[in-house]
């Protein structure tokens, strides 16, 4: 099978799991659950949940604890988009080639559409709890969660978004607050997901912090290509309009540094998240040169970095 064949499977994988866990759409909340669900379903490479659950393959884990963490990171990642894309954020009427949940809902369900789904985000992984065999995997769901919260929060996501909304405002962006904003706003969900699923496979706090580190290299490359896609792709392909961070006046890596000092970086970031994730040597190796490997982990890894969509 090749890498195109595993990731359509790991995808549909991923979409399942994701659906497993979202509400009916019953009761007097009906219209909210249906401005959630609208959200979730509407796409997207499900690229979290796939790091998440391939961290924990490359750490040898098995069965299926990883699950409510992958639809949990699902539900903060489309939260965040149904937010960023209110007329109060970046006011973008169409994503994933169809109109936006305010756009559909109108702008305060869609407020509440974001909160419901980042407190039933916090639910649904806490039902990990109920998975757990003995108290070892009970304690790596209880450290899970605490990751979980804090890359979604003011310490990560949150505080990446509140630093982007004070640079449109001031005007006032050099690259250290560009890299700050990117290393939250994008890489810190994507850090998550690594640490989340090397934490449930019961790897080290050094091995985990190492996976941190990957994902930051890996979730700085991807913000970047996204910033060089908006300059350089097409509507039709990216199922959204182009250029609509010069629209919002958003300083990016493109407009501070260029084009093909964007390029470059990405080309760096990618390299150095491929080395560490080929660093993990085995502790029952033997002689010492055997190292955890997932191939289609690095693959997905370089396709991402290097995507036209």
């Amino acid at each position: 099978m090749n890498f195109k064949e595993q990731l359509n499977d790991k995808t549909k994988h991923a979409e399942e799991v994701v659906k497993k866990y979202l509400p009916k759409e019953t009761g007097y909340q009906k219209r909210v659950l249906e401005a959630m669900n609208y959200s979730v379903v509407a796409g997207g490479k499900r690229l979290r949940p796939i790091l998440l659950e391939e961290s924990f393959l490359l750490f040898g884990g098995q069965g299926t604890l990883p699950e409510p963490f992958m639809a949990a990171l699902e539900m903060i990642h489309n939260y965040s988009l149904v937010h960023d894309d209110l007329p109060a954020m970046d006011n973008d009427k169409y994503r994933r080639g169809r109109k936006t949940t305010w756009n559909v809902y109108g702008d305060g369900m869609a407020v509440l559409a974001g909160d419901g789904l980042l407190n039933l985000a916090f639910e649904t992984a806490a039902l990990a709890f109920e998975g757990v065999e003995d108290i070892n995997e009970t304690k790596r769901v209880a450290r899970a969660l605490g990751i979980l919260g804090k890359k979604a929060g003011i310490y990560g996501m949150i505080g990446g978004q509140a630093a982007d909304i004070e640079a449109e405002t001031t005007g006032n962006v050099t690259g250290e607050l560009l890299l700050f904003i990117h290393e939250n706003k994008t890489a810190a969900l994507i850090e998550a997901a690594l640490m989340t699923g090397a934490i449930l496979a019961g790897a080290d706090e050094e091995t985990v912090g190492a996976m941190e580190k990957a994902a930051r290299s890996i979730g700085i490359a991807f913000q970047i290509q996204d910033d060089i896609l908006d300059v350089t792709g097409t509507a039709e392909v990216l199922g959204k309009p182009i250029g609509s961070d010069e629209k919002n006046h958003k300083l990016t890596y493109v407009s501070l540094y260029g084009l093909e000092k964007a390029k470059e970086e990405v080309s760096r970031l990618s390299e150095e998240a491929i080395a560490i994730l080929r660093s993990f040597p085995k502790k029952d190796g033997g002689n010492g040169d055997e190292f955890y490997r997932n191939a289609f982990l690095e693959e997905l890894v370089l396709a991402l970095i290097t995507r036209e969509k």
